[in-house]
């Protein structure tokens, strides 16, 4: 395994296999492990910790084909632990032979900090503690290994016993540990305050400092930056802010803010751009859906929904975004919905491949149309397929004022029965027209949309073979304002794919099955559209 020595001047270290892997509802394989850490690699981060060797076999087999399986580019590899048990010589401490088993360059300490901590979890004295940190550090620097030293509970030691709290990072730092990372292990600190002891600690020991900030306030960005601020080099976060509770420092706010607000190349050069797809990459892998508001990567992180702010975006999009949104890797997106003014449908016209600019006329058209449908129910800022289609009606349906479509629906029926053995059959009948033809066609599903779905492809498949690409991939039913309870309207959004792109619809009638056939009809309209088959005139 080779890797590049990195930028010791400033480090980004990633922790997302240790501490993000302690996040509720993540349960990493090793595989997983091994497709993370690529990925971080691929963005250029310095450091990967990629577990606690000897704690659990997962960890310990991970070190093991990590060495073998991933040729690192940009990443050093890092051993979690914690410094040797008390009245025990580092050399026999089984746990630190595992450390220096994994074969990890670089190794990272918890020592406590905190005096009541020392006292009661370790149960030694305060001076045994300092000798088990200075103990394990020189132990591991003498076989060759880079060393570190996360300061657990960092913040609430150094309020409780300042003079202690600075005692054992001067302990690790005249040891030979590298950095000494100050850790807000409660995620109770606020920026002013992790200001404060970052630059008294920076200054009073002389070591070199680090931060590691959970979230528990909702400031564990604002804290790492507060901490780089006063003087550390060192930043510890996570891939998407996963962890324990409710999470840490999120990797990518913290380095599109080092790079973009305060000017420090901390990765490879153009590696910057590759944080969104890295971000929603490792979301796949840990099987969580990616957060739409997350900053910087969010699919509505540079999203424009208010008619005004898209007035000043025809401008310049500066107007409203404090950057490019392509620096990391995103895009800009208009939003159509009851707020949208002439700029917002310009705009995500131009986004979809349409020129509105001079029309008034039929500006005005898709607006008051818009703004017609979003009364009823619709919403097109989640169903941009159906706005498209919309604004192709407006753009090419002349004297009718719908342009020409695949198929035409004559009738459909869904039935659905309750057996005396508690089984349920569902059934589902369309009659629909396509290139002159007449289509009757039935399927059975297991409820009436899917049904429905199938009676519809059963007949348009045979005339439109490029259907059978298409695959419904996400249903979501919402019940809106109506007089009360199954007699208020329904809207239905569908998200549909073809293999290498997700498309959305939507459907509103006064009740769940008929909303669902409009939303299926956008749907396989789009997708037709999308295979490049041209509709009958």
């Amino acid at each position: 395994m080779t890797t590049e020595a990195p930028d010791d001047t400033f480090h980004v270290f990633d922790t997302t296999l240790r501490d993000g892997a302690q996040r509720e509802g993540i349960n990493l394989t090793v595989a997983d492990k091994l497709t993370i850490a690529r990925h971080l690699d691929d963005f250029g981060v310095g450091f990967i910790e990629g577990g606690w060797p000897g704690a659990n076999p997962r960890d310990t087999e991970f070190f093991e084909r990590a060495r073998k399986e991933i040729d690192f580019q940009h990443a050093q590899l890092v051993a979690f632990g914690s410094t040797r048990r008390a009245g025990v010589p580092a050399q026999t401490d089984p746990q630190v032979k595992a450390l220096l088993d994994s074969q990890a360059p670089v190794v990272v300490l918890v020592a406590k900090s905190h005096d009541k901590h020392v006292e009661l979890a370790l149960r030694t004295t305060l001076e045994e503690n300092l000798d088990m940190v200075r103990d394990t550090v020189s132990h591991l620097r003498e076989q060759g290994r880079r060393v570190f030293v996360d300061c657990e509970h960092f913040f609430d030691g150094y309020h409780a016993n300042p003079a202690y709290a600075k005692r054992v990072v001067r302990a690790a730092h005249e040891a030979g540990a590298e950095v000494v990372v100050l850790c807000d292990t409660n995620g109770g600190m606020l920026p002013a305050q992790i200001q404060a002891v970052v630059r008294t600690v920076l200054a009073d020991t002389g070591a070199r400092l680090g931060i590691h900030a959970q979230d528990d306030t909702g400031c564990a960005v604002a804290n790492t930056l507060a901490a780089v601020d006063a003087g550390a080099t060192h930043v510890q976060c996570t891939a998407n802010g996963y962890g324990e509770r409710v999470g840490n420092a999120n990797l990518f706010p913290v380095v599109a803010a080092l790079q973009l607000k305060y000017g420090k190349q901390v990765l490879p050069e153009g590696a910057l751009r590759e944080t969104t797809r890295i971000s929603h990459a490792i979301a796949e892998v840990v099987n969580l859906t990616p957060s739409t508001h997350q900053p910087y990567v969010g699919t509505s992180a540079f999203a424009h929904k208010a008619g005004l702010h898209a007035s000043a975006i025809k401008v310049d999009p500066d107007l409203y975004q404090h950057i490019d949104p392509e620096l990391v890797g995103n895009t800009m997106r208009m939003l159509v919905s009851d707020m949208a003014g002439r700029a917002s449908v310009e705009l995500k016209g131009k986004e979809l491949g349409y020129d509105l600019a001079g029309d008034r006329e039929l500006v005005g058209r898709i607006v008051a149309r818009v703004k017609e449908q979003e009364l009823k129910g619709y919403t097109y800022e989640a169903a941009d397929a159906s706005f498209e289609l919309l604004l192709r009606d407006e753009v090419h349906g002349g004297v009718t004022g719908v342009a020409p479509r695949f198929f035409r629906l004559e009738s459909w029926r869904a039935i659905v029965e309750q057996r005396p053995d508690g089984t349920q059959a569902n059934e589902a009948t369309v009659k629909a027209w396509a290139k002159g033809e007449r289509l009757v066609t039935t399927g059975e599903g297991n409820g009436p949309v899917n049904a429905l779905d199938r009676a519809l492809r059963a007949g348009l498949e045979r005339i439109f073979p490029q259907l059978a690409r298409l695959s419904l991939v996400d249903y979501k039913v919402r019940i809106l304002e109506g007089t009360h309870g199954s007699s208020s309207t329904t809207r239905v959004l569908i998200s549909m794919s073809d293999g290498s792109a997700e498309w959305s619809t939507v459907g509103v009638a006064d009740n769940v099955i008929a909303a669902s056939w409009q939303a299926l009809d956008d749907a396989y309209t789009y997708g037709l559209l999308r295979a490049g088959v041209e509709p009958p005139e």
